[in-house]
């Protein structure tokens, strides 16, 4: 069946999101103490002032490229390592009482909020919170095939917006602002391990600025002085040994892979879990909103500001996933941030059909486009601009896992494999009008799609029309197929009249489960 993107559709859904979250119904909260932030409705958002954590795992590329080839050994030892170690992190989290905000491969997001009355007591609770992680993941490697972590920690402090990240049974906060942002560049500044904090951050302690915050981590001395403040009531032992003893008494045991019959639409990742987890050869894509952080801080200071700031968000990551899940027959991962990560198949669970996929994945970041584009029309035209927005998409085909790990009662969703890590790698060379293609993806698409790119595998404003347009016309048979199905929706019966009564030819009983999870 031919993947299309219809912009009267796509008009339709918009619509629908801009009336379930009306400006009028927009709440603006102030974050008090232990506020719960779990299960936020759409119409709801926080003004918190925290310090913001991220942890990356630096050498996860190492595990990701233990064989030559990518096959299931190297996505085996990869994803116990990351289970040790987010089984690890959830502990540590727990003790301390930070919040959980997102787990996404090798990259914990984590906020601080208490002491509730002191800034730099907060950023000295999150240095302290940052080197528990970095000691307690140096030990909770088991052997050469899976080691240690090593960890790099970026830190930033100030006001963001906490809203609702995902629907229905996987729901978890989402902090939307400058702090956020700055932290997790900090902790991808560099492969180099330590604690690196913003130039804001290190004032709110007393330190001098740095003159490049990526490459100055902090020294013993400071890491031992925010210790101090800070005075933990956990150790780097005693999580270790509970860590220890919940392995003896919840093993991970050993993952189990199959491929998904597809398309990935039909694919419940809730599911999913380390004996029935899925891999099979795949394209997957990012599509992150440019230039949010900057749109969030220019509006995060008022309430009115703030509710336009919700509502793009919600409408315009509701749209993509949409564009994804129901017009390509694909499945969101999940959110992160404003970005949003996807998975998209064709062929059987046993053989993939590269070229049909790679197609299907050109299109549909075509049509991800022209929907963010009619979405930031229709916002506008409902009184919310947000124009100086855009979007960069980056895509990768390759051998996909997808699974989930951690702790039972709070398990994570988790795609991971060298595909995975180059997509959003394309994603982060684009600019606000870009589409970028992988390596893998380009050498194994057709030559219609070789020719969009060309030889610096990225594209300017390449929108549905522009993509089935231009494979179409070098021969590519998806496109083809595409532009004929929408041909073909054009056409009218030239004389039979309209029955007077019809229904629809489909099943009673629930609606089949759309794209949102």
């Amino acid at each position: 069946m031919a993947r299309t993107w219809n912009r009267d559709r796509a008009a339709k859904r918009i619509q629908t999101r801009l009336s379930e979250v009306r400006l009028q119904d927009i709440e603006i909260r102030k974050y008090v103490r232990d506020t719960n932030l779990d299960n936020l409705p759409r119409t709801v958002a926080y003004r918190v002032d925290g310090v913001h954590l991220y942890a990356d795992i630096v050498n996860l590329d190492d595990m990701l490229n233990v064989t030559t080839v990518e096959g299931e050994t190297c996505h085996k030892r990869t994803l116990r390592f990351l289970n040790l170690h987010y089984r690890a992190v959830h502990r540590i989290l727990q003790e301390v009482d930070a919040l959980f905000v997102d787990f996404h491969n090798q990259r914990l997001h984590s906020v601080v909020t208490k002491p509730y009355d002191t800034e730099d007591g907060r950023v000295h609770r999150a240095v302290a919170i940052g080197q528990l992680i970095i000691d307690v993941l140096k030990r909770t490697g088991e052997d050469a095939d899976h080691p240690a972590a090593k960890v790099r920690v970026g830190i930033d402090s100030g006001k963001a917006l906490a809203v609702s990240n995902g629907r229905r049974g996987h729901r978890e906060p989402l902090f939307l602002g400058e702090p956020a942002n700055h932290a997790a560049k900090r902790a991808g500044g560099g492969k180099a391990t330590g604690i690196y904090l913003t130039n804001l951050a290190r004032k709110v302690i007393g330190l001098k600025e740095a003159d490049n915050p990526d490459v100055n981590p902090l020294s013993g001395s400071e890491i031992d002085a925010s210790q101090k403040s800070a005075n933990l009531s956990v150790t780097a032992d005693k999580v270790v040994s509970e860590w220890k003893t919940d392995l003896i008494n919840n093993p991970i045991g050993s993952f189990s892979f199959s491929g998904h019959t597809p398309p990935y639409s039909t694919l419940d990742i809730e599911t999913l879990s380390v004996r029935n987890s899925r891999r099979q050869d795949a394209a997957t894509v990012y599509a992150d909103i440019d230039n949010f952080t900057n749109y969030v801080s220019a509006n995060i200071g008022d309430d009115s500001g703030a509710k336009h700031v919700v509502r793009a968000l919600h409408v315009i990551r509701s749209e993509l996933d949409a564009v994804l899940h129901n017009d390509f027959s694909g499945r969101k991962v999940r959110f992160i941030g404003d970005c949003v990560h996807g998975l998209l198949v064709e062929g059987t669970a046993q053989t993939t059909d590269n070229e049909t996929t790679i197609s299907n994945m050109v299109l549909c970041a075509g049509g991800m486009r022209s929907s963010f584009d009619l979405a930031i029309e229709k916002l506008q035209d409902d009184g919310t601009d947000a124009t100086d927005l855009g979007l960069a998409v980056g895509f990768e085909f390759g051998p996909m896992t997808v699974t989930r790990l951690g702790v039972k009662g709070a398990l994570v969703r988790c795609s991971v494999s060298r595909g995975v890590i180059q997509a959003e790698r394309e994603q982060h060379r684009c600019g606000e009008h870009e589409t970028a293609i992988g390596q893998n993806a380009y050498d194994k698409g057709n030559e219609a799609v070789r020719g969009i790119f060309g030889s610096r595998r990225k594209r300017a404003n390449l929108d549905y029309d522009a993509a089935v347009s231009e494979l179409s016309s070098k021969g590519d048979k998806v496109a083809k197929a595409a532009a004929a199905f929408a041909t073909a929706g054009l056409l009218k019966p030239a004389s039979a009249p309209a029955s007077p009564y019809s229904f629809q030819n489909r099943p009673t009983g629930p609606a089949k489960k759309d794209g949102f999870s």
